[in-house]
Formats: structure tokens, C-alpha cells, sequence
């Protein structure tokens, strides 16, 4: 095993995380975000509601914890972006390839993720002109096709949502990142509830409650399992270097494994909060419980506009939404901003603008291909739209590939006494057992697991 080693020279003096409510309310923000409220309602819907869950809840805890565990350990141990904490872990050349690998998933997912968050500016917009009164399940229908197909209007809005992003980036890790992510994350918990309140009223609540809940393993596929490890890496940002990045900027007396344990529990609840909130509004106006992305779109419209006061709180709703995407954009795009600013020197502001302009070019072939009658919504590679295609190499190719990785780097090639002296933070409490138990997950369990969802992606073994 190899024990980490400190780099000679100082080290450059960085920006961090002021305080451990900061550091829990940013890695929060990084994992709650569209994948919660968006990605995950119409994912379940598509997968047979609650086996789907169950299997869910079991890669949360056997493979997406341990991975967030190890990113964190090696952020805060290096201090450095997901490239250069391989370097300073003195491990082989190669693992660089898994900061890079982590660089690409960022980019990819920033892509399409921007495309979605420009709807939700979009709507915060409509709500405020009350386009959304009186609607019906069919107008709600055409109001998300307006949305999502054409040429300058999904352009336009995604542009404006990665200038708020690099806007906020611009303004450091402490007065751009730490500021919105401990003052807003919050609120989006209370109007979630809000509207989980008034769902549960709706005449369809006993049938979404019981599709979102009941246990079928007989609806559950294959591809259902690695869909449902793919929403995990996904929700919580993982495998592609934001926890690692994230992780640099911790306090040294913050807890790895607590913070983990948290911030998965938090973002678990968000979700299934938001598939409370969406699914008993999907039966009550005869929607399709797999109806797809605009699920969201279609759905929350509905319920606001079944409300007093309605409007306004559906404004308040998008709004928020749009900050839960906005919070999990900035800790993409950190990735390889904290790269070109540390690795190549490049300074922040002019790190954050290059970046932004690759999201844009790339993000352009995504919100072109989004929907069916978009401009490219017929062009496919590999079967696949580039919206499709970016989610799926992203979600179940490059992110779990890079947390196995991870998990080779820190159980195999790393000395466990370095990992458990991090995670006591450097002796001060007592993680012993934790560590001990969790080591040995790192090691053997989760490696495994991830093993054979690449074998069945690659079509080497089928999942019955």
C-alpha cells in the first residue's frame, strides 16, 4: 500500500468552505438539483414505481455512499481539482486519466442539464405572465412542446442559465458558491413540502402514492438496475470529480462520513418528496406515469393551478427549482474551472468563461435534440439523440466508471491507515469502526457491483 505523501513545496493558497453548516448545505446543493425534482420522478415512473425505489435505495447505500466517502477523502486530503489530487496521491501517471474522464462526464452533463434548467428559467417566466391559469392536462401538454422544441428560444434560455452559473463561479468559492447554497437550499425544502400538502388532496393521490410505493419486482428490468445506479451517480454528482473538487474546500474538523450519510439521506427524501408531489397529480389528469422529461413540466402546473394563491406559489416553485439546478450546475462546472485555475494557472474569471463557452457549443447539440420534432430531435448516434446520448455515456458509462476507479485507488493502492486517519479527522474523533466497516465495502462490495453492471451494459452477462 501506498501512504500519501505531502507535496515539498507550500502549497497555493486556496479558497474553502467557511464553516461544516456551509459544507453541508454546498454538497447538499451539489446533489439536490434537477436529478431530484426532474430526473428521478419520470425515471421511476418509467421503471415500475417502488421495486424500482427499493433497488435504488440499495445502490445509494453499497455504491454511491462509498464513492462520495472516497471523493471527499481525496479532495480534502489533497486539497487539489480532480486532475492534480492523483498527482500529489503519488499514485501511477495513469489514475490521472480518471480526473479527465471526470472532466468529459461534467461537460457532457452540463450539456443537457442546462438545456432542462432553461425550461425551468422559462417557466419561472410564464407563471409570472400567468400563462399556467385555467390549464388542462392537453394545454399543459403543449405548453412544455412549445418550451422544449424550436431553435432560439431553448438557446436562449440555456445560454442565460450557464451565464448565471459562471456569474456565480466568478464570485469564488466563499461569496459565490457558500453564499447560495446555505441561504436558498433550505427554502426548497419548505415549497416542496408545500406542494406535497396540496397533491395529497388531488383524487389520484392513493393511486400515485400506491404506483410510487408498491413493491413489484416483476415490473423491474435489467436495464431498470443500471438505470437506477446511473440516478444514483447522477443525483449525487459522482464520479466525475465535484465531491473530489468539493471535498478540497472542506473544513479539516468536518466529518466525511457524516456529511455523506446527510447529504445522501437529504437528497433521498428530496426525491421521493418530489415524486409525492408529482405522481398523484399524474393520475388525477390521466397523464402516463413514464411520460418522460417534461413529466415535471406538465405535472406541477396542474396542481398550483388547483390552489389559492396557485400562481404565485407556482412562481415560488420554478423559481426554487431553478436554484436547486443552478447550485448542482455550479459544482459541474467547478470541476473544470478548479482544474484550468489551479493545474494551468489560467485565472478564474477567464477558466470560467472558457468553460461556459464549451458548455454552450456542446449544450447547443443537446437542446436541438431534446424533443422528437426538435431541429435534430431525429439525428442519432448509436441509437440515441445527442440528449440522449450525453445522459446515457454521462450517467452510465463515464460516472460509474470513474467511482470504480476511485474505489481501485483508495482500497488498493492507498494505505488504509491513511484513509482512517482522514476520515477521524486526523485522530480528533472516533470513526474506527465506521472506517473499518466501510474500508472493507470500498474493497470488495461495491467494486463488485459495479463490475457486473459494466458486464451487463456491455451485453458480456444479462441481468434476469
Amino acid at each position: 500500500m501506498k501512504s500519501i505523501e505531502k507535496e515539498p513545496d507550500a502549497p497555493i493558497k486556496k479558497e474553502g468552505f467557511t464553516t461544516g453548516f456551509a459544507v453541508f448545505f454546498a454538497t447538499l446543493g451539489s446533489a439536490v438539483g434537477l436529478g431530484n425534482i426532474w430526473k428521478f420522478p419520470y425515471l421511476i415512473g418509467a421503471n415500475g414505481g417502488g421495486a424500482f425505489l427499493i433497488v435504488y435505495l440499495f445502490c445509494i447505500i453499497f455504491a454511491c455512499m462509498p464513492v462520495m466517502v472516497c471523493e471527499l477523502f481525496i479532495g480534502r486530503k489533497t486539497r487539489s481539482n480532480a486532475v492534480q489530487a492523483f498527482e500529489k496521491l503519488k499514485v501511477k501517471p495513469f489514475w490521472k486519466s480518471i480526473g479527465f474522464m471526470g472532466i468529459i462526464a461534467a461537460f457532457l452533463i452540463m450539456s443537457f442539464y442546462s438545456c432542462v434548467a432553461g425550461w425551468v428559467y422559462l417557466y419561472i417566466f410564464k407563471a409570472i405572465k400567468g400563462d399556467f391559469a385555467g390549464i388542462s392536462a392537453q394545454s399543459a401538454a403543449a405548453q412544455f412542446s412549445k418550451a422544449s422544441v424550436g431553435i432560439i428560444s431553448p438557446i436562449l434560455w440555456q445560454i442565460i442559465v450557464i451565464a448565471v452559473v459562471s456569474a456565480v463561479i466568478i464570485a469564488g468559492v466563499q461569496k459565490g458558491i457558500e453564499r447560495v447554497t446555505k441561504t436558498l437550499m433550505p427554502i426548497l425544502f419548505i415549497l416542496i413540502i408545500i406542494c406535497d400538502i396540496r397533491s395529497l388532496t388531488l383524487s389520484g393521490a392513493s393511486q400515485g402514492l400506491d404506483f410510487l410505493f408498491r413493491i413489484d419486482f416483476s415490473k423491474l428490468t435489467a436495464q431498470g438496475i443500471l438505470v437506477a445506479l446511473g440516478l444514483g451517480f447522477f443525483k449525487l454528482s459522482l464520479g466525475m470529480g465535484t465531491m473530489l473538487t468539493y471535498g478540497s474546500y472542506y473544513t479539516d474538523d468536518n466529518n466525511l462520513i457524516g456529511t455523506s450519510a446527510k447529504v445522501a439521506v437529504s437528497d433521498t427524501i428530496v426525491s421521493i418528496l418530489a415524486g409525492v408531489a408529482i405522481f398523484p397529480a399524474v393520475f388525477t389528469f390521466g397523464m402516463g406515469p413514464d411520460n418522460g422529461p417534461g413529466l415535471l413540466f406538465m405535472t406541477i402546473p396542474l396542481v398550483f393551478s388547483k390552489i389559492p394563491f396557485g400562481n404565485v406559489l407556482l412562481v415560488a416553485f420554478f423559481f426554487l427549482t431553478a436554484i436547486a439546478a443552478t447550485t448542482a450546475m455550479i459544482s459541474m462546472m467547478e470541476v473544470p474551472v478548479a482544474y484550468l485555475n489551479e493545474s494551468k494557472k489560467i485565472p478564474r474569471k477567464k477558466a470560467v468563461l472558457s468553460v461556459a463557452v464549451i458548455i454552450m457549443l456542446i449544450g447547443i447539440l443537446a437542446s436541438l435534440s431534446a424533443d422528437g420534432a426538435s431541429l435534430l430531435g431525429g439525428a442519432k448516434v448509436f441509437g440515441l439523440t445527442f440528449f440522449n446520448l450525453f445522459d446515457f455515456v454521462s450517467s452510465n458509462i463515464l460516472m460509474p466508471l470513474g467511482g470504480f476507479l476511485i474505489l481501485i485507488v483508495v482500497g488498493w493502492f492507498l494505505s488504509k491507515k491513511d484513509f482512517e486517519y482522514e476520515l477521524s479527522n486526523k485522530g480528533s474523533i472516533n470513526t474506527k469502526t465506521a472506517a473499518d466497516m466501510l474500508y472493507l465495502v470500498i474493497k470488495y462490495v461495491t467494486p463488485v457491483l459495479l463490475i457486473i453492471v459494466f458486464l451487463n451494459t456491455l451485453g458480456i452477462i444479462r441481468l434476469s
